[in-house]
């Protein structure tokens, strides 16, 4: 198994985590295949001395900038010593933006590295090194608008909590970077590393990139009104019923124009943006902890038949609910399961 050498950008006040999550992933995979140099990890600063996170912990950098670069240069940019860089985020990250030295770095060792990476907001740092101009990225949720103003070239997707662009690979909040981290070791590795991984890491589901960053519930703003609210909490305990807009309208004791019109002020989205948003969150929980069969699945959460399923997931998640499955659960279906229907 080739070595491959994963740099972690780091500066005063980032995010511990960003850094401790993916880390950790890459060091199991080295320990899970019992070779230690399948990945070598480093942490990189500007400067010598420790850095300390947000929260105060500081950590002792493996190399400086400086150091990193005289380590292995290389004039080939496919053939350089850094294979995979990843910036984390942090509220110290805006500083950081602001050292132009640090900022060139990261431009360099992208350039010369096989992939690059962001955690959270380590994306403003890649995109004040000029790394994502045209490119789909995400970050935590409460920055994308942010991130989206700072760079305009940059299509920013406030939903998936990783998205993949080529050899760029942006996450959500925290958290996220762990599943960055395993989705990069299935890349190099195959899926049954990666999920050894993550039940060494106790996680209750590998996540897929295009996975909600959180529920429907919580994604949706929480209406003023009584009768809304009333609505919203039928919804999740009634997916299979008729969640039409004249259904919805009626247990609101409102007429379907008010209705509409009120819902989407107070929620946020439309009546029928907010059901699908809720039937696919409890069928991904259906297909994460249960062997029930699509047909069960689509009948039970209120899509009907297994052909509107698939294609609410390929809207929503940009899979199937068989690949969803097979990528992120143990459970296999019990009895017989239609083959996936073509989607266009």
């Amino acid at each position: 198994m080739t070595s491959r050498r994963v740099v972690f950008a780091v500066f005063p006040g980032f995010q511990l985590l960003d850094l401790a999550g993916p880390h950790e992933v890459f060091v199991l995979a080295g320990r899970l295949t019992g070779d230690e140099t399948a990945y070598a990890t480093e942490t990189v600063a500007a400067a010598p001395g420790p850095v300390a996170s947000s929260g105060g912990i500081a950590v002792s950098p493996t190399l400086t900038t400086g150091q990193c670069d005289r380590a292995g240069q290389s004039d080939r940019a496919d053939d350089g010593p850094v294979d995979t860089l990843v910036a984390v985020g942090g509220g110290g990250v805006h500083r950081a933006c602001e050292d132009a030295d640090f900022v060139d770095w990261c431009a360099r060792t992208s350039r010369r590295a096989r992939r690059t990476a962001s955690v959270c907001s380590g994306a403003f740092l890649l995109g004040a090194a000029g790394l994502l101009d045209g490119r789909r990225v995400v970050t935590h949720w409460s920055r994308c608008d942010e991130l989206a103003a700072r760079f305009p070239g940059v299509t920013v997707d406030p939903d998936p909590i990783f998205v993949r662009d080529g050899e760029l690979w942006t996450s959500a909040g925290i958290t996220a970077g762990i599943d960055l981290a395993l989705a990069m070791v299935e890349d190099d590795h195959g899926p049954d590393l990666a999920r050894t991984i993550a039940r060494h890491l106790v996680m209750f589901v590998q996540r897929p990139g295009g996975q909600a960053q959180f529920s429907a519930q919580l994604a949706a703003q929480r209406p003023e009104r009584a009768p809304l609210r009333d609505v919203l909490d039928w919804i999740a305990d009634h997916l299979g019923d008729d969640l039409a807009v004249p259904a919805l309208a009626a247990r609101a004791r409102m007429s379907e124009r008010n209705f509409t019109r009120v819902f989407r002020a107070e929620v946020g989205r439309t009546p029928a943006a907010y059901v699908e948003s809720a039937r696919i969150e409890a069928a991904r929980r259906m297909l994460e902890s249960t062997a029930a069969t699509l047909d069960a699945i689509a009948r039970t959460c209120g899509f009907g038949t297994v052909e509107t399923l698939h294609r609410g997931f390929r809207r929503s998640l940009g899979v199937t609910p068989g690949d969803y499955r097979r990528h992120f659960s143990p459970h296999r279906p019990t009895g017989a399961t239609r083959a996936a229907p073509a989607v266009p």
